[in-house]
């Protein structure tokens, strides 16, 4: 055991303990903007087909339900302007972490192979390299790396951390370089209808992939959308040759969502409304928390979209972390995603509206 788990970094929501018992001492309590999981209630239409579905004895297919096939790809279709998307482009998953952290085992990659990820990412990038063995490393401009040995190369946009968006013309460049360099791409779009000062474009867009998914696959999440964290409900849509074996793959693996969750799926994807309603919530709580910081003497850099502000006082981000935590405030330090983010750190937006209320008044 110890073989595996001594090729991961040391779990870094861990190094936050101190600050967060100094944030939990503050005498109105702690607002917690670190970790960025969803507050508000599981839409009603959602726990109905949940509970409706809760009597299902049987084991769940890996694949899912032909109605969740359908609900995904309509969605694709519908919402990421996708065409002639089929059961075959699409792939349930448990969770986008879970694909994050195994994909690279579950493509084969290991010793030799290469894996890269942005300069400011979401660790489990790196984790998912590290459990194959393969090497691994972040980039500024991907169409820079060398393309040797580069079997997997994640996009990230909207960004976890920064919020930074990719514009259509990027993602088109960035495609076209890895379809020419035959390197994989997984374009993680989970924040994907969070955009705020901008429409973020997915890579299943005709107008980036010329109307092919050859080498691409998107990744999407409910956890934020649909406030389904709780869940574990996402899934994977793209290139029928690599989501194929994936498939085969997952189901030796048992890797199946629950049939209740499937059924839960279908009706949140069947849902705009829910979205919207969640959208102008976090919305409003982005403008307090946003005019809170600037106040305050921060800085804020890109942040056009996804769930966080990326803010800096031009300082040490674990500076910041107990500046914040001494007013009862506990934020999620830069260097958590990168060491390009030293000086920064992530406000999540995912706090109740009292909350949100009372980190402003103190800052």
């Amino acid at each position: 055991m110890s073989a595996v788990s001594d090729r991961l970094p040391t779990f870094p929501w861990d190094k936050l303990t101190p600050y967060k018992a100094t944030a939990a001492a503050h005498p109105d309590g702690i607002v917690d903007l670190s970790v960025g999981t969803p507050v508000d209630p599981v839409p009603e239409l959602i726990q109905k087909a949940l509970v409706a579905a809760a009597d299902s004895p049987g084991y769940p297919t890996v694949w899912g339900t032909p109605e969740l096939r359908d609900a995904i790809t309509g969605w694709v279709e519908r919402r990421l302007g996708a065409r002639d998307v089929t059961h075959r482009h699409v792939l349930p998953i448990v969770g986008s972490k879970e694909l994050v952290a195994w994909l690279p085992t579950q493509l084969g990659l290991g010793p030799g192979d290469r894996v890269a990820f942005p300069r400011l990412a979401y660790p489990t990038y790196e984790v998912g390299a590290r459990l194959a063995r393969a090497a691994y490393e972040a980039y500024d401009d991907p169409t820079e790396l060398d393309p040797e040995g580069l079997k997997l190369l994640w996009l990230n946009s909207p960004s976890n951390p920064t919020g930074k968006v990719l514009g259509k013309e990027e993602l088109t460049r960035i495609v076209a370089w890895a379809r020419a360099h035959g390197v994989l791409v997984f374009s993680d779009e989970c924040y994907l209808e969070l955009g705020w000062e901008a429409d973020p474009v997915s890579v299943l867009h005709p107008d980036v992939n010329g109307g092919s998914y050859d080498g691409i696959v998107s990744v999407h999440s409910l956890s934020k959308r649909s406030n389904l964290a709780g869940y574990r409900a996402a899934f994977l849509a793209g290139d029928p040759a690599v989501l194929g074996p994936l498939l085969e793959i997952r189901k030796h693996g048992g890797m199946m969502t629950s049939a209740p969750t499937q059924a839960a799926v279908v009706a949140a994807l069947g849902d705009d409304e829910h979205v919207r309603v969640q959208r102008e919530r976090y919305a409003a709580r982005r403008a307090l928390l946003r005019e809170a910081l600037l106040a305050h003497g921060f800085r804020i850099e890109h942040s056009e979209a996804s769930l966080y502000l990326w803010a800096t006082r031009g300082e040490s981000c674990w500076d910041t972390v107990a500046h914040l935590a001494e007013r009862g405030i506990l934020v999620a330090p830069g260097d958590f995603y990168g060491p390009a983010g030293e000086r920064f750190v992530r406000v999540a937006l995912t706090a109740t509206d009292e909350r949100v209320a009372a980190a402003v008044r103190r800052l």
